[in-house]
């Protein structure tokens, strides 16, 4: 599909999901299941949900085209909450079988729920080739830095000194930075957000799912039993002083109004944040989410440093590329059009009892 000017048309996620009838609309009552939410008082996980069932009903698209799959972990009971299609799967294989899934389905809105243990430790690999394929799904990792459901292990996000059930005397483990994960498997949407602030995860989530790809959305999720405070230091008037929101085609500034800061580039090519007043001759950064090269983006990634004194969150990466599923599809349809029409059992039949085979007497 192009443009009058002979250009690639860009697609929204939601091309070819069925909308409602005009006229009629949902509400987040219809998206919320009778199933009695079962997370421990306080976790982070409720107000995601609640921003989820809240903000689908925005989209016009019929629920029963969406499907809400997860693998293992607290947040992997995340589709028995919604009265939508949802598949509670195997641990860390969630984006697998959403491939297949989007894939077969192409009137099918497909989201994968995660968390930092199942999509980065025994899921690390399917996670990956999701977003190296550009599979058109949209990824939630709620990232807590530890493992909840198995109650309290350190987690592939935990931080260097992390004392908890397994690591007695502190993790040793050089953590993973989910989204500079993402940036380096060539991801074309990456995004970070927080469970507590409604209106900016309620935005990403947009984003994300109007974006044609693999949309990858970090979520900072508190888990109040075995990490509480994980994130502490972002909230309130405090986390708003290291807080860097990135905002398209604007500079990267933040901070109060008495000490603003800003992002630099270093001579070495990566960036740095320095005091406003202190900028001098040095090159400050605009954010740019189309950039074609992630590189800019992922030395973005780069500041969330243990201390958390420049946290980035927002869209880091928003780019258009063709997608694995559309790619397959137009496959299957151009061989259906050489073929003459679609395969029948007898082809099938033919296929399996091809000259490859032999017969034990």
């Amino acid at each position: 599909m192009t443009t009058d000017l002979g250009l690639p048309a860009v697609r929204s996620g939601l091309d070819g999901v069925p909308t409602l009838p005009v006229g009629q609309t949902q509400s987040k009552k219809d998206f919320t299941s009778s199933s009695e939410v079962r997370w421990c008082p306080g976790c982070g996980d409720y107000a995601i949900l609640a921003a989820f069932q809240g903000f689908m009903p925005e989209l016009g698209i019929r629920r029963e085209n969406v499907v809400c799959i997860s693998g293992i972990g607290c947040s992997s009971r995340f589709p028995y909450y919604l009265d939508t299609f949802g598949l509670h799967s195997i641990h860390g294989r969630a984006p697998a079988i959403a491939t297949g899934l989007a894939t077969s389905r192409p009137d099918l809105n497909v989201w994968v729920v995660t968390g930092d243990g199942d999509a980065l430790s025994i899921g690390g690999n399917h996670l990956i080739h999701a977003l190296r394929r550009n599979v058109n799904m949209t990824i939630l990792l709620f990232n807590n830095r530890i493992y909840g459901l198995t109650k309290g292990q350190y987690s592939p996000t935990s931080e260097v000194g992390k004392v908890t059930k397994s690591t007695p005397s502190g993790s040793v483990d050089a953590p993973f930075n989910p989204v500079a994960l993402a940036l380096g498997a060539e991801a074309t949407f990456v995004a970070r957000t927080m469970d507590s602030d409604r209106k900016h995860l309620t935005s990403v989530l947009r984003q994300a799912v109007e974006h044609r790809g693999a949309a990858l959305v970090e979520i900072y999720q508190n888990c109040p039993i075995f990490n509480d405070g994980a994130f502490e230091m972002l909230k309130g008037s405090d986390g708003a002083a290291r807080l860097v929101h990135l905002r398209d085609g604007e500079p990267i500034e933040f901070g109060s109004d008495e000490a603003r800061k800003t992002v630099v580039r270093t001579a070495s090519g990566g960036v740095e944040v320095v005091p406003l007043d202190e900028v001098g001759s040095r090159s400050v950064v605009f954010h740019v989410v189309a950039a074609a090269d992630p590189t800019g983006a992922f030395a973005l990634s780069r500041l969330d440093t243990t201390d958390m004194a420049a946290v980035p969150v927002g869209v880091f990466r928003s780019v258009t590329r063709p997608t694995y599923d559309d790619l397959v599809r137009d496959q299957i349809s151009d061989a259906e059009s050489t073929a003459g029409g679609p395969a029948s059992d007898a082809d099938l039949d033919a296929l399996l009892r091809g000259n490859d085979t032999w017969s034990v007497a």
